[in-house]
């Protein structure tokens, strides 16, 4: 029986955090707003400020950033264009990756708890806020403590009010478990896209508890071959609403699960205009179904996901 009906979700939709911050579907991941190979500022900086005002006029409210985009020139760009910040915008970032040189070749992580106090405070600071509404740590990898103990640091800063809600990035499926037995966790943010399903076995989990799913470089298809079938496979799709295939890969996403908050970056206007457009695409059953079949999703939950430091 055909099943070319239009999928439940509606949209354009909303998404809810940790039961009392409700936000826009599509988010804005503001990493790209560093200079070359996100090492230091953003190059024009007058072209930064005025992006992330329109950003903001274009009616997105869930901003996405991170301490080591820069480092910290990501969070204090966020701050000037945008402070004193409208009361409906909900801003993430994340603490626990140090990067010692351009292109996040020289990643560190760090998760001991003078590091993650230091870290958020530090973050609350640039970013101009009494509290930071969401805050992930960045990465479960480590080597200076156990994923545990900084899970319970930032249990402990929720708990004295320098955030709101706790996010895991990067983090396997059987980690996400874990630290649920020790806190509660609002959001996750791992790869997921048309193409790559490492996240997965996370996306699952966090639907089954209610978690947001931010899934990072939602819409990116690679090249050669692979890349090429699988935009072969969109088009049709995509010409059959009227779409980009970007946006058809965002919908996807918004389909294929209740929670999901993609938070695609650009640094250009009409780009930005064109990502938040794809929360109007009502895609039909059967495409989510055709959609979905392009890329094998791995079982296995213990599953780790590449820690690249980009999300």
């Amino acid at each position: 029986m055909s099943t070319d009906t239009p999928a439940t979700r509606p949209t354009p939709g909303t998404v809810t955090l940790g039961g009392d911050l409700t936000f826009g579907s599509i988010g804005y991941g503001a990493m790209q707003l560093t200079g070359p190979k996100f090492w230091g500022p953003y190059p024009d900086h007058a072209k930064g400020v005025a992006l992330l005002r329109e950003v903001v006029a274009q009616g997105v409210t869930f901003l996405d950033t991170a301490d080591v985009y820069g480092p910290h020139s990501n969070e204090e760009l966020v701050r000037e264009a945008l402070h004193p910040y409208p009361d409906d915008l909900v801003i993430a970032t994340k603490g626990g990756f140090v990067s010692g040189g351009p292109g996040f070749t020289e990643m560190g992580a760090v998760g001991n708890r003078a590091y993650l106090r230091q870290a958020a405070r530090m973050s609350l600071r640039r970013l101009g806020l009494d509290r930071i509404d969401l805050y992930y740590l960045h990465t479960p990898s480590m080597t200076d403590v156990p994923f545990e103990e900084a899970v319970e640091t930032l249990a402990g800063l929720r708990e004295e009010g320098v955030i709101r809600h706790i996010g895991l990035s990067n983090v396997s499926a059987a980690q996400l478990r874990t630290a649920l037995t020790l806190t509660d966790i609002a959001a996750v943010t791992v790869p997921y896209n048309l193409a790559i399903r490492l996240g997965g076995p996370v996306r699952r989990v966090a639907e089954e508890h209610g978690i947001v799913f931010s899934p990072w470089r939602p819409t990116a298809i690679p090249t050669g071959e692979a890349g090429d079938a699988i935009r072969a496979a969109v088009e049709p799709i995509a010409h059959r609403h009227g779409a980009t295939v970007q946006q058809i890969a965002l919908a996807w996403q918004l389909h294929r699960t209740t929670n999901a908050l993609p938070i695609p970056g650009t640094t250009d206007p009409a780009h930005l205009r064109e990502n938040l457009a794809a929360a109007h695409v009502r895609l039909t059953q059967d495409e989510v179904a055709a959609l979905t079949a392009l890329a094998p999703e791995p079982t296995d939950e213990t599953l780790a996901v590449p820690v690249p430091g980009r999300s």
